[in-house]
């Protein structure tokens, strides 16, 4: 078992955070110095006291695999709801997006640690080889650096960025190709809480001539964004 020891700025703020995701405090010391251990299930998370740490620069992250990420990202969404009054998806701490079928979710601490959870012997999300990766264009370029700066770097500021100048060029595209880069700016507008950007972006979705077909393939990632506004409110 390997078991990864995370830095902590305020002990009592980190065990309170893993607390509202369930794990229970297994151990815990004030001297000689700060440390505590947790657990959920077969998932253990030590800490260590850090005083001088600046969470905004934090950049210790681990990885964890477990069997299965959408009903785990649920239950931390509904205890962090809990303990917030509002699901956290920007700023420390916070919870990544989750749409249906992603292999892969982040959580952010209130010392800026970043936890991964993966399932288990799941494709890679990013994998700009697997069957419907997104098309080699600007487009679709932007989308995969958009996502992983959002998934793994969880800046979501950089990712708008690359969305926008994305979306300003004037090279043509599918509209379903241009209808997912505009969902995903708007679901990152949605955790940003730009109401008149988010308020622009749904109004040219709902323009663009999509078939059926294309709306009934983009309805995952509609139904993420609807999901979100609903956590915020």
């Amino acid at each position: 078992m390997t078991i990864p020891v995370l830095p902590s700025v305020s002990m009592p703020e980190t065990l309170a955070f893993y607390g509202a995701l369930g794990f229970e405090v297994t151990y815990q010391q004030t001297r000689p110095n700060v440390y505590a251990a947790t657990r959920r299930g077969e998932v253990h998370l030590h800490f260590m006291g850090m005083k001088n740490l600046d969470p905004r620069q934090a950049y210790s992250t681990c990885l964890v695999i477990v069997p299965e990420v959408e009903h785990l990202h649920g239950t931390f969404a509904e205890g962090l709801r809990r303990a917030y009054g509002k699901l956290p998806t920007a700023g420390l701490p916070r919870i990544s997006r989750m749409k249906k079928g992603q292999s892969r979710f982040t959580v952010v601490d209130v010392a800026g640690n970043s936890v991964v959870f993966i399932k288990r012997n799941a494709p890679d999300d990013y994998d700009e080889g697997a069957a419907g990766s997104h098309p080699d264009s600007h487009l679709g370029r932007a989308l995969r650096t958009a996502a992983r700066l959002r998934d793994f770097r969880n800046d979501d500021d950089a990712a708008a960025r690359v969305l926008d100048v994305a979306l300003a060029r004037s090279e043509p595209a599918a509209p379903i190709e241009r209808a997912r880069a505009l969902a995903a700016r708007l679901e990152i507008a949605v955790a940003l809480g730009e109401e008149a950007r988010a308020r622009a972006l749904r109004a040219e979705l709902d323009e663009l001539p999509l078939s059926d077909e294309d709306r009934a393939e983009l309805r995952a990632e509609l139904d993420a964004v609807d999901a979100l506004e609903r956590s915020q409110r």
